[in-house]
């Protein structure tokens, strides 16, 4: 367990408890919070507390960025623990658990993953455990661990292109890449075809090896209207990858 070198929690703690717990979106997404942006592309990134790392994890799961209600579920429980006796790192982990892919990508996730069968390789009864009692076995995290926003919308991955916009590169490289190197060589599952496109990116150039990427895994959010059709037609694919991984 460790939080990741490049934490700036300390730097926003205090910031965040002293947020109404209303938690309004102008008190989020304002100068207080911006760690970064393109003006040309019209693109914010912003704080968010996404900085635990679970280095003994067997899965990773890899978003492309927090969105807003990520971004404030996260707040939220740091408010909420705020009279907690618990250290930087124990608050991070409570973060994670309660925020990651929070709402309906998380139920759209489990159903997927437990089609897979991956919770029997596991040796837990769904895979709705790794966001519980089994969170132990699972990092989540996206390839740009910070909320970013372009024209003041959740950013998607497309729109500016993640490889071709240095502002993001960066994030990916700097900070996505690192975070993997920390890990035992998990199973890495990307949410989607842009977080792929980041994930080939750093195989083609040596950041680590594809053999454990389960390429061909949908996007899980509900406004993707073809995650059914990708998730049939890679899901014998995906299901042979994992058996070979755990073999």
């Amino acid at each position: 367990m460790a939080v990741a070198v490049n934490s700036k929690f300390n730097e926003y703690k205090e910031k965040i408890y002293s947020l109404s717990p209303t938690l309004e979106t102008s008190a989020l997404k304002n100068e207080e919070f911006l760690i970064d942006k393109d003006e040309q592309k019209n693109l914010e990134i912003y704080y968010a507390p996404f900085e635990y790392i679970n280095e003994k994890a067997k899965i990773l799961i890899v978003g492309i960025t927090p969105g807003l209600h990520q971004m404030k579920q996260s707040y939220s429980t740091i408010i909420n623990l705020k009279d907690k006796p618990l250290d930087d790192e124990q608050i991070l982990h409570e973060v994670k658990k309660n925020s990651s892919f929070e709402g309906p990508m998380r139920k759209n996730l489990i159903a997927m993953l437990d089609e897979l069968e991956l919770h029997n390789y596991l040796g837990i009864n769904s895979t709705s455990e790794l966001f519980s009692t089994s969170s132990h076995l699972v990092q989540t995290t996206s390839v740009i661990k910070y909320p970013v926003f372009y024209k003041g919308k959740n950013y998607n991955g497309s729109t500016p292109n993640i490889l071709k916009t240095e502002l993001l590169k960066k994030y990916i490289v700097e900070n996505f890449a690192n975070e993997v190197i920390q890990l035992h060589n998990p199973l890495i599952i990307p949410l989607g075809v842009n977080v792929s496109k980041a994930l080939s990116y750093l195989t083609t150039n040596d950041y680590f090896n594809s053999d454990s990427i389960l390429y061909g895994f949908p996007h899980t959010s509900g406004g993707n209207g073809h995650r059914h059709k990708q998730f049939a037609e890679n899901k014998e694919d995906m299901k042979r990858k994992i058996k070979i991984y755990f073999e």
